[in-house]
């Protein structure tokens, strides 16, 4: 392959180029319009592109692949410690140019369209979530000011609502109790829009073999079984399951001097989503589950129990991991063995 590298800022019109010629050393700064950005690269020779991983760069990576170039994509933040001087598109696509010939630097996976499509159903999801949160409370700040005190939490609101609203009805104009009336029923659309959505999570799950192999983890449900498949990308792309939980962000932060190090709280680096499905699934795990294992009893001897469950979490994401990488069948019993 030639060593031809690349920085490209990428943007929704104006895509900014920056790479110096390895035959006479000159350092080119191009710019290309969104309509010629892949006809410039079909006749060029196979090269390494760097590109910030933000809207549309996981679209442009697959095609720029599809050209027989090699794409990587990276974080804006090792991007951002590159940049020189004032920020511009020329300065960030050098930044780009710099980082991406950096040892060290792990890109982000580049995912499937079907990855992508699975990714865009959570976010959808979660932004249901959000909205039904605001409606919720919206509703029972408006109901307070009435007189109507509700439980918290959408199931205490959905055990007495109906109640609220007829005590209220005698003595409020019926406007006021038609508006409450019709806030109750966009949140039960959107309950049904949720449902919806994981019904077609639920679909995809059976017709995945990798999503069917993790969700046999004590503690991977739906959620997160489709969410780790879609956002890992490749998982043969990480080294270890340690660098896998590693990236998620569930081993802590360490900081040091003078040959001391100290050991800090998770790192929260990578993907937040996941991460919090994956607490969410240890919590469960050691709340509801008969016998979580001598493993984990052992632990919550000697540890709090938070530190528990992110250490139960980090073990899941080992596990996802091995399946994953090794294409394996999950075995509750499992001991690994380290090589001689």
């Amino acid at each position: 392959m030639n060593s031809t590298v690349i920085g490209i800022d990428i943007a929704k019109r104006v895509f900014q180029l920056y790479w110096v010629d390895i035959e006479t050393g000159e350092i080119v700064s191009l710019q290309l319009k969104r309509e010629k950005f892949l006809a410039y690269f079909v006749n060029r020779q196979p090269c390494l592109i760097g590109m910030e991983a933000c809207g549309g760069a996981q679209h442009w990576a697959r095609e720029l692949i599809k050209l027989g170039h090699e794409v990587k994509l990276l974080a804006g933040k090792f991007v951002k410690s590159f940049v020189m001087g004032n920020k511009s598109d020329a300065a960030d696509a050098k930044a780009i140019w710099i980082a991406v010939q950096q040892p060290g630097v792990k890109p982000i996976a580049i995912k499937t369209e079907q990855q992508q499509a699975i990714l865009a159903l959570h976010r959808m999801r979660q932004g249901l979530i959000k909205v039904r949160t605001m409606q919720v409370n919206a509703l029972r700040g408006l109901l307070t000011e009435y007189g109507e005190v509700m439980p918290q939490g959408k199931a205490g609101l959905r055990k007495g609502i109906a109640v609220a609203l007829e005590r209220t009805a005698e003595r409020l104009p019926g406007i006021v109790i038609e508006a409450l009336r019709e806030q109750w029923q966009r949140i039960i659309e959107l309950d049904t829009q949720m449902v919806e959505i994981e019904r077609k999570l639920q679909s995809w799950l059976k017709s995945n073999l990798a999503a069917k192999a993790i969700a046999n983890i004590p503690g991977v449900g739906l959620l997160t079984a489709t969410a780790a498949v879609a956002t890992m990308g490749d998982a043969k792309a990480f080294r270890s399951g340690r660098e896998f939980a590693a990236w998620v962000g569930l081993v802590p932060k360490q900081t040091g001097t003078g040959g001391k190090t100290r050991l800090l709280g998770i790192s929260k680096r990578g993907d937040t989503y996941l991460r919090t499905l994956l607490i969410h699934g240890a919590r469960s795990v050691l709340m509801h589950a008969k016998q979580p294992g001598a493993w984990v009893d052992e632990l919550g001897k000697r540890r709090p129990s938070n530190v528990v469950v992110v250490a139960l979490a980090n073990k899941m994401a080992r596990t996802i991991w091995a399946i994953l990488a090794h294409e394996l069948a999950y075995q509750g019993d499992w001991v690994s063995i380290k090589p001689a």
